[in-house]
């Protein structure tokens, strides 16, 4: 058992406490107040002028996938020699022990969904992950998370380099509906009473039947506009949950996102321009949208930016306009919900897991803060010692 106590906690559920206090038991969050009682033998740790906030959630990222300083060894991101990957689980090339998993929760960031990159128009299924951990399955908040898919130039540049389709937009869509097409028929032949139109098994469309049953969304990869319409148009086709990832040129579009509720994540930001579909790439994306009533979670592409400057992109978003409150609710209540784990992470609620972290300044500061300690399910996982 332990107990916050003296800190100004964030709870992102309500308002900010002054000098609270927070006690963590068995992992969870038992209770939040101002003069808790608790027991004589629990660890106590004093938060006194200090911020306290929830652990900070990366809502997109290939966290584990992508080794640091390696190359093709541990290059784990994307299966190029098919266009349709939906089989393939983040989790089975996750490596815990990359260097990459300490700098994030160090950074403040306890949670982060990762998984496939953008080659493939159907590159297979994220993970919700905590980060801090030897074994992925001792790691996982939810798997599978959402099925990757990815529009624009990414598929088309792979596989033209192959000679082969989709080497155009109009294919990446052709494709795509194709596959959602088979699962549907897949999943019709599957819950038939007529035993004889059962269908044989096939594992690409077991993966992608959970989008068609609504039991996962969609995970577009869209940084244009008229890219990011694409996949609502498809999603609304097939009647099927969708969040827009990148969604860089967003805030040109910003009313039809409003008008289709559809949530947005929103990144990597902070990154070159390094393709013609990034000319528009600008940190007051997340503002625009969040103003126009649009849910917005900020992310970092990891290992575009690193994991730990997640806090980095939420203050230079409010730097190009967005609220102070609403980009820390970009990187840890919005994320959640977005991610559809909010039950567990994203806020210091009673019940929830015990992420929590601890602040010498405003994180979204780019100087002037330092993390003083994270608790990762009521774990001190980190503790500055200076």
């Amino acid at each position: 058992m332990k107990l916050i106590k003296n800190g100004k906690i964030f709870t992102m559920a309500g308002e900010v406490i002054e000098k609270g206090s927070i006690l963590i038991e068995d992992g969870k969050i038992k209770e939040i107040g101002k003069d808790i009682v608790a027991p004589l033998d629990v660890e106590i740790i004093d938060a006194e002028g200090k911020l306290v906030m929830p652990g900070f959630i990366d809502a997109h990222c290939h966290l584990g996938l992508f080794e640091d300083g390696i190359g093709f060894e541990g290059d784990d991101v994307n299966e190029m020699v098919d266009p349709v990957t939906p089989q393939v689980r983040a989790i089975d090339g996750i490596n815990p022990f990359d260097r990459t998993f300490k700098e994030a929760y160090e950074g403040g960031v306890t949670l982060a969904a990762t998984g496939p990159g953008s080659a493939n128009v159907i590159g297979g299924q994220f993970a919700a992950i905590k980060t801090y951990g030897k074994r992925i399955d001792d790691m996982i908040v939810k798997e599978p998370l959402a099925m990757k898919i990815a529009f624009g130039e990414n598929p088309k540049r792979v596989y033209h380099e192959q000679k082969k389709s989709p080497m155009t937009r109009m294919a990446t869509a052709a494709v795509l509906r194709e596959n959602l097409y088979k699962a549907k028929d897949y999943v019709k032949k599957q819950e038939s009473d007529d035993k004889s139109k059962k269908p044989e098994f096939d594992l690409k469309m077991e993966a992608l039947a959970k989008v068609i049953r609504r039991e996962i969304p969609l995970k577009a990869h869209a940084h244009r506009a008229d890219d990011i319409l694409t996949a609502i148009r498809i999603a609304k086709e097939f009647e099927v949950d969708i969040t827009l990832d990148h969604c860089t040129e967003g805030h040109l579009i910003k009313n039809y996102l409003k008008e289709e509720g559809k949530s947005v994540i929103v990144g990597p930001s902070l990154s070159h321009r390094s393709k013609f579909e990034l000319k528009n790439l600008t940190f007051e994306t997340p503002g625009v949208l969040n103003k126009e009533g649009v849910k917005v979670a900020i992310m970092t592409d990891s290992p575009v930016i690193p994991l730990q400057y997640l806090s980095l992109c939420a203050g230079l978003a409010v730097k190009a306009g967005m609220d102070k409150m609403d980009a820390l609710k970009a990187i840890t209540i919005n994320a959640a919900e977005i991610l559809g784990i909010s039950e567990r992470v994203g806020s210091i609620e009673v019940g929830k897991d015990a992420d929590i972290v601890i602040f010498d300044g405003n994180p979204l500061s780019n100087v002037d803060h330092k993390t003083y300690a994270t608790i990762i399910d009521g774990n001190i996982v980190y503790k500055r010692e200076k």
